[in-house]
C-alpha cells in the first residue's frame, strides 16, 4: 500500500504486476535492478549473492544507500510477520484502501488458502 500511496504523493507510476514476476527494469523504480537482485538475495538467505549485491550499491550509491536499502528490507520482513504472529487484524479503513492492490496481487487467495 505505501508504494501506491507514495506514488500518488509523488507523481510517480509504479506497476504492482511486476511485484508478481514481472521485469523490474520496467518498474519505474531508481536502480529497481539492483535493489531488486539485493532483496532477492537476502531473502534467499545467500550469503555470497548479498554480499556482491551490497558490494555493488556501494559502489554504485554509497554506503549509506546500502545501509537504507537494508534496513528497509529489515522492516518490511518484520512488521508483518510481527502483525501475523500477533493476530493483528487489518483495521476497516487499510482493508478498504487496499481492497483493489490485495485483488491484484491475489492476496485474499493466499491468505485463505487451507495450510
Amino acid at each position: 500500500m505505501r508504494l501506491r500511496v507514495s506514488g500518488q504523493q509523488t507523481g510517480n507510476d509504479y506497476d504492482l504486476d511486476l511485484v508478481m514476476g514481472g521485469d523490474v527494469a520496467d518498474s519505474g523504480l531508481p536502480h529497481g535492478g539492483l535493489m531488486n537482485d539485493f532483496v532477492e538475495a537476502v531473502c534467499a538467505r545467500d550469503t555470497d549473492r548479498t554480499a556482491q549485491a551490497r558490494t555493488v550499491i556501494v559502489e554504485t550509491l554509497g554506503e549509506a544507500a546500502m545501509v537504507d536499502a537494508a534496513a528497509m528490507i529489515a522492516a518490511f520482513n518484520a512488521y508483518p510477520r510481527m502483525a501475523d504472529a500477533t493476530g493483528i487484524p487489518l483495521e476497516d479503513g487499510k482493508a478498504i484502501a487496499t481492497l483493489k492492490m490485495r485483488q491484484e496481487l491475489d492476496l485474499e487467495t493466499i491468505n485463505n488458502a487451507a495450510p
